[in-house]
């Protein structure tokens, strides 16, 4: 398990001053807040590029949370959650599906094995894209798929009306702009197509005259590279504002019946020895001691350290936007583009 991440690391950080790129993604909000030049995509994929090996170590090659059930798993509840997209969108043999932010395509191997349906897998890391297509060479599924590496803020290469169905799991709340990013969406979807989208919020419990409420904000945004977190009714009029028609919206995380937080598993109480060590703040905390040995017989690059800190910050930030409840990352809606 941790040989196979050294080597991940090895490759991903090759050539790299980690350290430097962490202490450069460190300080992105301050850079932003000075008023000069500054490009929020250069951010996403600084926290991309850092984090994406470990995301897959600690997560799941799904990089996105799902509402959970007491007593169901991680990935058997992410295996629900992707099962409920593929319904909404109706996908089936024939179509083909646009993934907006695709990660390392593990919500598009399901696509593919359930509906039948191709995928354009968009990515503007090519770290992510490269890892994508590997996993899918490796899954059996490359000719599922496609891969195409640019920004969804501009996807001039598709001709409008291109794509059967789309979909964007957090991946459009890294927009500089959600209403240009989802007028890019709109235009490559054909006509009568439907959109599925999850993004990061925040709940109508958060008070902007808070000081609590506006320092954890603060933590996601610097920790999830956000350029801003919207609430329910900034999703939806961006969708509208473009020409999408919403036909729902609510947070998942709000489920009927027993439930689980959807931060438990960064919490504790995982179920096994493997989990206690990739998810929780004790686990993370031994991590940290053993890659600050590693590092200096040269296992693990130098600098990998720096980069679980950066993640277990945001992995506090995360619980207590959801112990508070103003922040969720469920926020899923179904759109369609008017026939």
């Amino acid at each position: 398990m941790l040989a196979k991440l050294s080597t991940s690391l090895k490759s991903a950080y090759q050539g790299w001053s980690v350290a430097s790129r962490v202490e450069r993604f460190g300080g992105w909000l301050e850079r932003r807040g000075a008023g000069g030049a500054y490009d929020h995509t250069e951010t996403v994929n600084d926290y991309y590029s850092l984090c994406s090996e470990f995301m897959q170590f600690g997560w799941n090659e799904s990089l996105h949370f799902a509402p959970l059930r007491p007593g169901e798993s991680l990935e058997k509840s992410i295996l629900r959650h992707q099962r409920l997209m593929i319904g909404q969108l109706q996908l089936k043999e024939g179509m083909t599906a646009i993934d907006v932010g695709c990660g390392v395509g593990g919500p598009m191997r399901r696509v593919a094995r359930e509906s039948g349906a191709r995928v354009v897998c968009l990515n503007n890391n090519k770290q992510q894209l490269e890892k994508a297509r590997q996993k899918n060479m490796e899954a059996g599924l490359d000719h599922m798929a496609d891969y195409v590496h640019c920004s969804f803020m501009d996807m001039s290469r598709f001709e409008p009306d291109s794509f059967d169905a789309g979909y964007a799991i957090e991946s459009t709340c890294h927009a500089p702009d959600k209403k240009g990013a989802f007028a890019e969406i709109f235009r490559v979807l054909k006509p009568g197509a439907l959109f599925w989208g999850q993004e990061m919020c925040l709940t109508n419990a958060f008070d902007p005259d808070n000081a609590s409420h506006g320092a954890i904000k603060r933590e996601l945004m610097h920790g999830i590279a956000l350029n801003e977190i919207a609430t329910f009714a900034e999703v939806d009029q961006a969708l509208e504002g473009v020409g999408f028609e919403v036909i729902e919206g609510r947070d998942r995380s709000v489920q009927e019946g027993p439930d689980t937080p959807w931060y438990q598993p960064m919490e504790g109480d995982t179920g096994s020895f493997r989990n206690l060590l990739r998810r929780t703040p004790a686990g993370r905390r031994v991590m940290v001691g053993m890659l600050r040995l590693t590092e200096a017989f040269g296992l693990f690059p130098k600098g990998s350290t720096a980069v679980v800190r950066l993640m277990d910050r945001t992995a506090r930030a995360y619980v207590a936007g959801g112990k508070t409840g103003i922040f969720t990352p469920l926020y899923c809606f179904l759109a369609r583009k008017p026939a």
